[in-house]
């Protein structure tokens, strides 16, 4: 076969079929990622695995295109929900969706249906294309493939792909680049495919419906310990555990006289740091470290060498805003990373993307400046290169 389309249940991957096979491919066969955990996942509900793979049955059967389940159970668990609650216990905001992308879809998936040369490459006279749903373009240079942002700003995926390597991105297909969502669902309504209406999916990949909290809680339990506020060190409540919170949240505090936003976590001792919305701006940083960045297809071009690529710009979470900023190269290869303008949600672990123009470049998990990385002259005596 020469494409591998993966589907998912849901509208975005059923039309990125149709698309292939108007586009005159018919060397294309289905595949759906079976990465549910069932057993712990028992007690929260009927699998949500068994009607996304009900819906990809029907769209196969209906456009003619043979199916393959490739069970990913295993290597889900240990490459993805283990680094998750692993950050989550560090105190960290994992993105599991990210790493996903990387070391299921467009990794295990090739592994498990022998098609990987076991090189990082592809094994000839079989895969040459995997083919998804995501939001995004690769645009193919001289100098090899390029991840390029959607035509639809607010579904564009680039975020979740920009940890893919550039032997990842160069056999990746994504015929939904250059469509809005709005066009998509009307692809899929005259084409009268089961998925038309059915509601996207708002959670973690492997989670669906299911609440992330109570999936955090059957793995890590409960944790109390004090809330305080940074601003005197008063307590003003009890939390359940760090690992529900994150820096940025406003929402499940149950403090009153709010709005309170979470501006940091002492794991050490349990404690939730947090500030009145109307102190938050005082404790918005602008600042951040990104310890391995990763480079799609190298680092950004520095803008008086080649003003055509455009100023740097970063995404600190999935969505269509994004910040100016400048990046100092350390000596050791990590990135000092100064926005335009300050930010209070940069939650460590996180990842911070990176785009000059329509191009994603990569990026890296997020850490917070401490004066022994920057702001200390010794630290910057240390000196690096710097990209506007």
């Amino acid at each position: 076969m020469a494409t591998a389309l993966l589907l998912s249940g849901g509208v975005d991957s059923s039309v990125a079929l149709v698309r292939l096979l108007e586009a005159g491919e018919r060397d294309v066969a289905a595949f759906y990622l079976k990465v549910w955990l069932e057993e712990e996942l028992a007690g929260f509900g009927d699998c949500p695995w068994e009607e996304d793979l009900a819906f990809v049955r029907r769209v196969c059967d209906q456009l003619g295109v043979p199916l393959r389940v490739v069970p990913l159970q295993r290597e889900y668990r240990e490459r993805v929900v283990e680094y998750a609650l692993a950050e989550l216990r560090a105190g960290r905001t994992p993105s599991p969706d990210v790493l996903c992308n990387r070391r299921i879809k467009f990794a295990a998936f090739l592994d498990a249906i022998g098609a990987s040369d076991g090189k990082g490459g592809l094994r000839p006279g079989g895969i040459e294309t995997v083919a998804s749903g995501h939001y995004a373009r690769r645009i193919d240079t001289a100098d090899g493939p390029l991840l390029a942002t959607a035509a639809d700003p607010v579904k564009d995926q680039t975020y979740f792909l920009a940890q893919l390597t550039r032997d990842q991105l160069g056999r990746c297909h994504f015929p939904l680049g250059d469509l809005t969502k709005h066009q998509v669902r009307e692809i899929a309504a005259a084409h009268g495919l089961p998925t038309a209406s059915r509601p996207d999916s708002q959670g973690i990949c492997f989670l669906g419906e299911i609440p992330f909290d109570a999936f955090v809680r059957a793995h890590l339990g409960e944790r109390p310990g004090p809330i305080r506020e940074v601003d005197s060190g008063r307590i003003l409540g009890e939390h359940r555990g760090h690992w529900f919170y994150t820096v940025g949240q406003r929402k499940g505090l149950g403090l009153s006289g709010g709005p309170w936003f979470v501006v940091g976590k002492d794991v050490a001792d349990d404690t939730i740091w947090v500030t009145h919305g109307d102190r938050l701006p005082a404790h918005a940083p602008d600042r951040f470290m990104v310890p391995a960045p990763h480079w799609i297809a190298g680092p950004p071009t520095p803008p008086d060498s080649s003003p055509a690529a455009g100023p740097l710009r970063v995404k600190v979470r999935h969505g269509p805003a994004t910040a100016g900023c400048t990046l100092e190269t350390r000596p050791d290869g990590s990135l000092h990373v100064r926005l335009d303008t300050p930010d209070p949600g940069l939650a460590p672990g996180q990842f911070a993307v990176f785009y000059q123009g329509e191009i994603c470049l990569g990026g890296g998990a997020m850490e917070p400046v401490t004066t022994a990385a920057v702001g200390h002259p010794a630290a910057d005596e240390a000196g690096g290169s710097t990209t506007q």
